[in-house]
């Protein structure tokens, strides 16, 4: 009867152990060894550009403020040849964190272009006077150096009147090849509308941030052009699989500001 019993509590932690294995397979993530940045596997080679993401919180009373000086000095660095970048858009948020500016640059020529730039501003006397009377405008500010990914739409000016959404994902560290590949696939259901505008992953600043860039005419043909998707086969499985790569998200709604190259 002991021999019996020892058998069966044997058997018994056997099952459990083997329950036990099974349990944690469902939890834990196989990843795949990787010989290569992950900038490099993403983004696109045929260009060496750079973006910088700019978040500025300015006080509410000085908006408008903020607004006039930057409609005055962002452009004449956008168009100086001297300088090695352009002006992708500008905007400021409509839905979402209020009163603040978002700026998107584009450096030609990665790295040595954005510290090429930022050595001729410092000697610039009208940006160091910009940069100050900024700077008693705002509440905080914060940036990210971004590439972009290989498969998504290179961000080029269009004309208006549009509103801009910037979705932002914070990905759970290590799944951003996984992200990559599940885009590289789904970004081919959102192009009917044109609403593509352009996909970030970021360098520098907050790491495994992802931005989506869209456009559309306005908010009903946002949700329009939203729900379409649904009806496509196939795009329900790529959210089902991108979902639990994400830990957080938001959206803004932003309106363009006259210079923006995207109105």
């Amino acid at each position: 009867m002991l021999s019996f019993l020892t058998c069966r509590g044997l058997v018994s932690s056997s099952n459990r152990s083997g329950e036990d294995s099974w349990l944690k397979s469902l939890f834990v993530r196989k990843v795949d060894p990787r010989k290569d940045a992950h900038s490099n596997l993403l983004a696109k080679r045929e260009t060496s550009s750079l973006y910088k993401l700019q978040f500025h919180n300015v006080k509410p009373e000085c908006l408008e403020s903020y607004n006039q000086i930057c409609q005055e000095v962002l452009p004449k660095i956008h168009e100086g040849k001297e300088y090695p970048c352009t002006l992708v858009g500008t905007w400021n948020t409509w839905y979402g964190e209020q009163d603040q500016a978002v700026h998107l640059w584009r450096y030609e020529g990665g790295y040595p272009a954005l510290t090429e730039v930022m050595s001729k501003l410092r000697h610039d006397k009208e940006f160091t006077e910009f940069r100050k009377a900024r700077g008693n405008m705002l509440l905080s500010r914060k940036n990210q150096l971004l590439l972009e990914f290989s498969f998504w739409n290179e961000p080029v000016s269009r004309a208006g009147p549009n509103i801009y959404e910037l979705r932002s994902y914070q990905l759970r560290p290590g799944t951003m090849i996984e992200w990559g590949n599940y885009w590289a696939r789904a970004i081919s259901f959102r192009q009917d509308n044109e609403e593509a505008v352009g996909g970030f992953f970021s360098q520098i600043g907050q790491l495994y941030v992802v931005h989506h860039l869209w456009a559309y005419k306005d908010l009903q043909s946002r949700e329009d052009t939203r729900n379409a998707a649904w009806h496509k086969p196939g795009w329900d499985e790529l959210v089902y699989y991108t979902v639990p790569l994400i830990q957080e998200m938001e959206s803004r709604i932003m309106i363009p500001l006259k210079i923006s190259p995207l109105q």
